[in-house]
């Protein structure tokens, strides 16, 4: 595996350390972390079947639970990755913005295939 990918993943599994603090239970714990990697990779759609495949499970029922029931604070969630992101990319006076719209729609004739 090249050098900067390492680096990436090293640096998702020590985020991942305070983040796997916030479940109550080891298993949703342990599958949050292989999910965040399922999304952070290479598959190709990014839905319940798929990332259960990736982490090497027969069905998505423990995705889904991850999702649906597992308990975990999201509030302490949020606070952990909004330190996080400020300690990597803060500056006085940095601003984030987070805007998935601008990519290019495929197709001519349906609705909302222009650039947004």
């Amino acid at each position: 595996m090249h050098s900067t990918a390492k680096a990436w993943e090293r640096e998702l599994e020590a985020l991942h350390e305070q983040l796997g603090e916030l479940f109550r239970r080891p298993e949703p714990r342990q599958r949050s972390l292989a999910y965040l990697k399922g999304l952070l990779g290479t598959v190709e759609r990014k839905n319940g079947w798929q990332l259960a495949e990736w982490i090497g499970e027969a069905t998505p029922d423990g995705v889904q639970h991850l999702l649906e029931r597992a308990q975990w604070d999201a509030d302490a969630a949020r606070d952990v990755l909004r330190s996080y992101v400020v300690e990597q990319l803060g500056e006085r006076d940095a601003v984030l913005i987070v805007d998935e719209t601008g990519f290019v729609k495929k197709g001519q004739h349906s609705a909302g295939v222009q650039r947004q």
